[in-house]
């Protein structure tokens, strides 16, 4: 009897056994929350109307809804992969070398006291995201190692979705908010970001937008970045600056990236995090970049070789093709200015399309003031919506937004003008 009981346990036993192989280990798996532009999109997707607006992309489109790409790129791209004295070797995990000096002096400005006294590391990454990634490396791992730093990084409220994710998963885990949109008065609530940063612990790292701010497309003056500056400086605060579309803002490069460059003459260290996408058109290419700014040359070898360290770790060394388009623009007078011609006109067609909007607001009669809409710059425009209205929009009336109220400007076009207004119009003068 015990042996046929014995028998019956180990079927068991073994039943058990098989059941469990057959399992996936990844059988306990949640699915991971979708971030706000993805389940838009999804929404968007769905809905079978034949008047639905999508408002919420992340790329520059043209007037006919299409992504687009400046001629100047396409042709070089097409040079490029026809020159027989270009071959396939695997680049240094800093990145192509010219690339890297060409995306250095684009953000400091050539002149750069950085520059000049050899202060400064660039390194080619995957993307905005992958600059963002490394620096938090670095910061995660080598800012102020000696002292206890506590890890606080300050993103703005609103910021884009992907930010407190990355910084997470380098294990920084103190993460704080700092007030930036005002969605009452429809602008920078520039004392409230003053007030969070002057509470900020010392050298907490605050993550900054140089230009064309996202979500919102809302930029400080010069004269507020001189306070936010003279606070940080005072505070002991770390600059993390992004700059994901130099040129895209104000139509002029140097005029974008002034804020970096302010932060540098001022003799503070920084990370400026760059990305080619936008204003090249690169957007299959992932071309971003990090600026090191130090305080002194006797650090940058070691900086680099921890970064290069990193790196390897990471994606080991990026793709070239879309950095030597790049390289190639910024390092011909002529590809440049030809270049600057091309993203001046997308910038005049931005902000003609603001203007379009503010305007056939004005005429439907629609409550508030709209001028907030040509006070901003650059692809991304905060409307000033709140969720229930936006919640209208798409379920009434087939116009898809990010929740925050929040949109894509170049997604309007002369075709989808007119609906897009009267949508708005009755989000805010309907009841919900």
């Amino acid at each position: 009897m015990r042996q046929a009981g014995h028998s019956g346990d180990a079927e068991e036993v073994h039943q058990n056994t098989d059941r469990k192989t057959n399992l996936s280990v990844f059988v306990d798996t949640r699915t991971a929350t979708a971030n706000p532009e993805a389940k838009v999109l999804s929404a968007f997707k769905r809905d079978t109307h034949t008047s639905k607006v999508y408002l919420a992309g992340g790329e520059y489109l043209s007037e006919e809804g299409q992504t687009f790409v400046l001629p100047l790129v396409g042709k070089i791209k097409r040079q490029l992969s026809a020159d027989p004295t270009l071959c396939a070797e695997i680049p240094s995990c800093l990145g192509l070398t010219e690339f890297t000096r060409r995306a250095t002096e684009v953000a400091l400005g050539k002149t750069s006291p950085a520059i000049v006294e050899n202060r400064v590391l660039g390194v080619q990454t995957v993307g905005l995201t992958g600059a963002v990634r490394l620096g938090a490396e670095l910061l995660r791992h080598w800012y102020n190692v000696s002292d206890a730093w506590c890890g606080t990084v300050y993103l703005s409220s609103p910021c884009d979705d992907s930010l407190p994710g990355i910084f997470q998963a380098v294990g920084i885990q103190d993460i704080r908010r700092y007030r930036y949109w005002d969605t009452e008065q429809r602008g920078i609530c520039l004392e409230k970001l003053l007030e969070d940063l002057e509470r900020a612990p010392e050298q907490s790292v605050v993550v900054l937008s140089a230009s064309a701010h996202c979500p919102t497309g809302a930029d400080p003056s010069q004269k507020d970045w001189g306070r936010i500056t003279q606070l940080m400086l005072r505070r002991r605060l770390f600059p993390f600056i992004l700059l994901p579309a130099q040129g895209l803002c104000c139509g002029d490069q140097e005029r974008d990236a002034w804020p970096v460059q302010y932060c540098v003459s001022l003799g503070m260290e920084l990370l400026c995090a760059q990305a080619f996408s936008h204003c090249f058109g690169l957007y299959d290419e992932a071309v971003g970049h990090l600026v090191c700014v130090l305080k002194q040359n006797s650090v940058l070898l070691a900086v680099q070789s921890q970064a290069e360290k990193m790196v390897r770790a990471l994606w080991a060394q990026p793709s070239l093709g879309g950095a030597r388009v790049v390289a190639t623009v910024l390092g011909n007078p002529a590809h440049l200015a030809e270049w600057r011609e091309g993203v001046k006109r997308i910038v005049e067609r931005c902000m003609l399309t603001r203007e379009r909007l503010r305007e056939r607001l004005r005429l439907l009669g629609s409550p508030g003031s709209w001028d907030h809409l040509t006070h901003q710059g650059g692809l991304y425009c905060c409307t000033g919506l709140s969720v229930q209205q936006v919640e209208f929009l798409s379920k009434r009336r087939h116009v898809y937004l990010l929740p925050n109220g929040c949109l894509n400007i170049s997604t309007i076009n002369s075709r989808n003008l007119d609906y897009t207004a009267e949508s708005i119009h009755q989000a805010l003068t309907s009841p919900l």
